[in-house]
């Protein structure tokens, strides 16, 4: 081999190098992608708002998402409204949390003579909103709430069903239904509050909504995030829009 060969050799080995290190190293500007619950519609943009990271969020419902990344789609962090859907997807057990506790809530338009409170029972109502059931936890604890009432035959053939959560609001917000089952975390968005008012079903109506995160692929960006949102800061924004807190 002549000195030549061996030199050339050396750059290739170094380039490749190079090349290696700058593909492992964490680019600042990436977005870290995550799917999210519709239900955390306003409290994750808020959330986004306080962290010095750029995110790129999409929303929908848990069961469509935990469809599309077990068929592959790319996200870093699945956040999902049932942790049960986060559960099945997890890596390994540390890339499991719980981050909230979810609620519902009755919701109708500011202009509407109907009280929440009663809605349900009210004769008014022609259609009732509620997210499907099929793919949306929040769409199954408004049906378990509605039998826990005695409510559900008689709502039955009212039902207009959201393919998630915030259609199911903008259902009712666009008179295509009189009042909507929502999760308490939109009603109490800033925007819905001022368009709307609600009622908080109660708890023991319908099972615990454990509200569960999964990191699908590791990195320090991900695990970043979910420090976060575990952090007092994090908490105090998913209380601010009325979720329960894990251990709480």
């Amino acid at each position: 081999m002549t000195l030549s060969s061996i030199r050339e050799r050396r750059r290739g080995c170094v380039t490749a190098l190079l090349f290696l290190l700058a593909a492992c190293t964490p680019h600042p500007s990436a977005k870290l992608t995550i799917a999210a619950a519709a239900d955390l519609n306003f409290a994750l943009a808020d959330l986004a708002a306080h962290y010095p990271a750029p995110l790129q969020i999409s929303y929908g419902s848990s069961g469509n998402f935990y469809t599309q990344i077990r068929n592959g789609a790319p996200f870093d962090l699945f956040l999902s409204a049932d942790v049960d859907y986060a559960r099945k997807l997890a890596p390994t057990p540390d890339a499991l949390f719980t981050y909230a506790i979810g609620r519902l809530a009755v919701w109708v338009p500011a202009s509407s003579p109907l009280d929440p409170a009663t809605a349900l029972r009210s004769d008014a109502v022609k259609h009732l909103a509620i997210a499907n059931p099929q793919h949306a936890p929040y769409g199954r604890a408004a049906e378990a709430a509605l039998h826990h009432m005695g409510l559900y035959d008689g709502v039955k053939p009212k039902l207009v069903l959201g393919e998630n959560i915030v259609q199911t609001l903008q259902f009712v917000e666009s008179g295509a239904a009189e009042a909507g089952i929502v999760a308490l975390s939109l009603a109490l968005a800033p925007a819905a509050r001022s368009r709307g008012r609600y009622w908080e079903i109660p708890l023991d109506s319908y099972p615990r909504m454990d509200q569960g995160g999964v990191i699908l692929k590791d990195s320090a960006a991900a695990r970043a995030f979910r420090d976060f949102l575990l952090s007092a800061d994090g908490r105090s924004i998913l209380k601010r829009y009325g979720f329960f807190l894990p251990g709480k």
